[in-house]
């Protein structure tokens, strides 16, 4: 069950001190004053449930932010400094959990003015954070205990389950960049192990794109073409991936079938569920948390 919304949470929103997200608190409020529990409403503000038959029970929404530079030089990697991650249940769109972490890197470890200006994440809080290392640990950890609560196992290829005994999970990102480039590339620049269920995923912009038949502009243009406005600050991971599971409710409900779109896995995995004694992300991944 999610939790209800505080006023903490308008501090989170991207409310806080120069009203850096440009909405009124008050105006914001009103908003949130619509969804008290933490779920997805519709444009029309209709909740409601999913129309169409999903694939997969459970979504997790994850968008990075990374150290970045406009200074015109080339050639220095992109670190992870902002882990987010939302857990969206599709057939209700309630976000039934969230993970959230700030990275320390390591390659670079002072971030740029353009880097703080873009995100609002400040020196202090990077410097506070964790490594990589120990952030993925951490988050295996989430997914381990919302694995156990909710039974969710994670598939690359769905075809023919039918057992109820556990629930489908597939990972969201908007772009290829979060997954496909930006962790990959870091853990093998790091020797990090990576767990496996991090190898596939759906991109919804690929998804939005073929569904509505017409080319997202960013992701506040995307939630703008379907009448939802950003709710946040954009380029904050966590506003972001709250931002991006509000659109891909929204698609659902629209009737899009969300279906993983790509896989880094050299070999596909079995499209029917293991048994629970294997349903453990940490095992499967060959990688141990605390590591």
């Amino acid at each position: 069950m999610g939790r209800k919304w505080e006023y903490g949470d308008f501090r989170q929103l991207g409310c806080d001190e120069k009203g850096a997200s440009g909405m009124a608190t008050k105006r914001l409020a009103r908003q949130l004053g619509l969804i008290r529990r933490k779920s997805i409403a519709p444009a029309n503000g209709n909740l409601g449930r999913s129309k169409s038959k999903q694939l997969f029970d459970y979504l997790i929404v994850i968008d990075f932010e990374s150290t970045c530079w406009n200074d015109g030089k080339c050639h220095r990697s992109q670190e992870i400094i902002e882990f987010p991650a939302i857990l969206l249940n599709t057939s209700t769109g309630e976000i039934e959990s969230e993970f959230h972490a700030y990275v320390q890197p390591q390659e670079h470890p002072i971030l740029s003015e353009f880097c703080m200006e873009l995100t609002g994440i400040k020196q202090a809080q990077v410097d506070e954070g964790v490594p990589l290392k120990i952030c993925l640990s951490q988050f295996c950890k989430w997914i381990q205990k919302i694995q156990q609560q909710k039974k969710i196992i994670f598939a690359t290829r769905v075809s023919d389950i039918s057992t109820s005994e556990v629930k489908l999970c597939a990972f969201v990102t908007w772009s290829d960049w979060d997954l496909g480039v930006c962790l990959e590339y870091e853990c093998k620049r790091k020797q990090l192990l990576k767990p496996v269920f991090l190898n596939s995923w759906i991109d919804l912009r690929v998804t939005y794109k073929i569904f509505y038949r017409r080319k997202p502009k960013g992701l506040s243009g995307a939630l703008q073409d379907v009448g939802i406005e950003f709710l946040g600050r954009e380029h904050f991971g966590l506003d972001d991936s709250r931002n991006t599971a509000l659109l891909a409710w929204k698609m659902i409900r629209d009737g899009c079938l969300m279906k993983i779109t790509r896989s880094l896995n050299k070999v596909s995995l079995s499209p029917r569920p293991p048994k629970s004694p294997e349903l453990d992300p940490l095992k499967s991944a060959s990688w141990q948390a605390g590591e």
